[in-house]
C-alpha cells in the first residue's frame, strides 16, 4: 500500500548494541544516564528497540568522538529534537574553542618537552639531569 510505513524492526538489547557498534553495557549505561529510553518489559520479557534507537546511539558515539561530554550530548539531543540550529551551533562553537585551547596547551607542552630532551642530549656529564632540574625549578 502506498503511504503506509512498514513496521519498525524490533531489536533485542543485544541486537541493538551490535547494530549500533557498541557493547551491551554501553547501551545500559546510556539508559541509566537518560540518553536513551528503556522500553517497558512486555510479558515475553524481552524489551524491543527500533532503528531510531540505533541512530540515537550512533549519534551519541559520534558526539563523544568529537569530545562532547554526556551532559553536552544530552543537550544536543534535546536541541536536535526541538530543531534549534542556532543553539546547537553555539554549543559546537564553545566546544571548538575548548578544543583549540587544548591544542594550544599541547603545542606548548610539546615545545617544552622538546627543549628538555634537547638539553638532556647536549648536557655535560656532570651527573645532573637538566630535565629533572627544570622540573624542580618550576
Amino acid at each position: 500500500m502506498y503511504g503506509v510505513k512498514p513496521p519498525q524492526a524490533t531489536l533485542t538489547i543485544g541486537r541493538l548494541a551490535r547494530a549500533a557498534g557498541v557493547n551491551l553495557e554501553t547501551v545500559r549505561f546510556y539508559q541509566r544516564s537518560g540518553l536513551i529510553h528503556e522500553p517497558e518489559r512486555p510479558p515475553s520479557g524481552y524489551r524491543s528497540y527500533g532503528s531510531a534507537d540505533v541512530l540515537r546511539i550512533r549519534f551519541i558515539k559520534r558526539a563523544q568522538t568529537l569530545g562532547f561530554s554526556l551532559e553536552e550530548i544530552a543537550t544536543l539531543l534535546q536541541l536536535d529534537e526541538a530543531t534549534v540550529c542556532a543553539e546547537t551551533r553555539q554549543l559546537a562553537s564553545r566546544k571548538l574553542a575548548m578544543v583549540q585551547a587544548r591544542l594550544d596547551d599541547l603545542v606548548k607542552m610539546q615545545s617544552a618537552l622538546t627543549d628538555m630532551i634537547r638539553q638532556c642530549d647536549t648536557s655535560q656529564a656532570d651527573g645532573r639531569c637538566p630535565l629533572i632540574d627544570a622540573l624542580s625549578e618550576g
